[in-house]
């Protein structure tokens, strides 16, 4: 393990990791973390029915925080999504329906449950909802209770917020108030939970600032603030994104085929880094791997891929992800194993869809002049078979097993079934 200088077992692994960006305490968090258990939270805005890749080291902090005896608490903001976070965005989110609300919640929920252990045990996650104290705010005394220690000059020099004013884009008075929500559920947490730690994205360090220094003002208390690296690939690309959009952890948003995938494409220099902050793997094992020469790093992607989705999806899909791959990339065999599948009326099929229609219907092509180009260009395959024609016809014939196999390059594939 890399020499960090801590003590406690859980910041010396964080820190071997890459986790650790900033801390507003580091040497006293490691103190009290070598002392005793804590209990620490990240806040999850419900803005989509599922996470995405892009916070999955938000994820993997609490689930490491789990491993070393420590309580992981994961804060969804059931209240706070009536606003929507500003960190960083070009522009305000949509106000969001209570109904639409919900449904995000119990998506998340489901996300979290693929990667922490909930229960009522001493390191047991737990799951809270901040509607439950927001909700019953009321507006007066909220600014005398909280709005009195907040600072409008110190807000304004928050970056996120800098970011927007600069751009002449604006910041609603909503939007505003979020920092003062988010210091308020820290606060919240921190009395019921005896909670000493917030942790989150290094974009968040403004807001978990404010609330330490809510807790500081009002309570007399010292609480801790820790935040993650904002990642991108070595190439600079935004972490968990992908030209077909995010990378989303459930399997009902994304096959588990294609999260495996995803994985698998990750560019040589970033390996190490991603095997240490994505899977379980000892840190020997991940340097090791790191350290394969030349063609051999592919079989150390094969392994990140795997063990990530594996966190994500359990070992049984994992594995039978890789050997999709396998039988896909390196037999070239037409399987159904967790490829991901479109399905097609059997009138269409009889009657024949143009492969330029239909690689852009199941997903392979965005519109009809770029499937036309892709086939052109000789990356679209019919079952393994290059095509030549972009206006042939996909008929039931073409049927190999029970499934048509589309291919768009190397690595992005779809098995054409005919629907119930």
């Amino acid at each position: 393990m890399v020499e960090s200088g801590f003590q406690s077992s859980f910041m010396r692994e964080a820190a071997a990791r890459g986790f650790i960006f900033q801390c507003t305490d580091a040497q006293a968090l490691d103190a009290l973390m070598e002392r005793q258990s804590i209990s620490a939270y990240i806040g999850f805005d419900p803005t989509a029915d599922s996470l995405h890749v892009g916070g999955l080291i938000q994820i993997m902090m609490l689930r490491l925080l789990q491993k070393h005896g420590h309580r992981p608490i994961a804060l969804v903001g059931g209240g706070t999504a009536r606003i929507g976070d500003p960190s960083f965005r070009e522009e305000a989110r949509g106000l969001m329906t209570e109904d639409i609300i919900q449904t995000n919640l119990a998506g998340i929920e489901g996300c979290l449950r693929q990667f922490l252990t909930f229960g009522a045990g001493a390191s047991d996650a737990l799951l809270v909802n901040n509607a439950d104290w927001l909700d019953k705010l009321a507006y007066i005394d909220l600014l005398r209770d909280v709005g009195a220690h907040f600072s409008i000059n110190r807000m304004l020099a928050f970056d996120s917020v800098k970011n927007r004013l600069e751009r002449e884009q604006g910041l609603t008075f909503l939007e505003f108030n979020y920092s003062i929500l988010q210091s308020y559920d820290f606060r919240e947490l921190s009395r019921k939970y005896g909670l000493v730690l917030q942790l989150g994205g290094s974009d968040q360090w403004g807001n978990i600032i404010s609330g330490v220094e809510l807790v500081r003002r009002t309570d007399q208390k010292a609480v801790m603030g820790l935040t993650t690296p904002l990642l991108t690939t070595s190439s600079g690309a935004k972490m968990g994104k992908t030209a077909s959009g995010a990378v989303w952890l459930s399997p009902r948003r994304l096959p588990v085929f294609d999260y495996w995938q995803f994985w698998r494409n990750t560019e040589d220099a970033d390996v190490g880094r991603f095997l240490r902050l994505f899977t379980d793997l000892p840190l020997e094992e991940c340097a090791r791997l790191e350290s394969l020469p030349g063609a051999q790093i592919n079989e150390a992607k094969k392994v990140l891929a795997t063990e990530a989705t594996a966190l994500c999806h359990g070992r049984e899909a994992a594995l039978a992800a890789a050997e999709a791959a396998r039988q896909t990339f390196e037999e070239g065999a037409v399987t159904a194993a967790d490829l991901p599948v479109h399905e097609v009326a059997q009138p269409d099929l009889a009657q024949g869809i143009p492969v330029f229609r239909l690689l852009v219907e199941a997903g392979l092509a965005k519109t009809n002049g770029e499937a036309r180009r892709l086939v052109r260009g000789g990356g679209a395959r019919l079952n393994n078979a290059v095509i030549a024609d972009e206006n042939r016809l996909i008929v039931e014939h073409d049927s190999v097993d029970g499934a048509i196999r589309l291919s768009a390059g190397k690595k992005h594939h779809v098995l054409v079934r005919v629907g119930s």
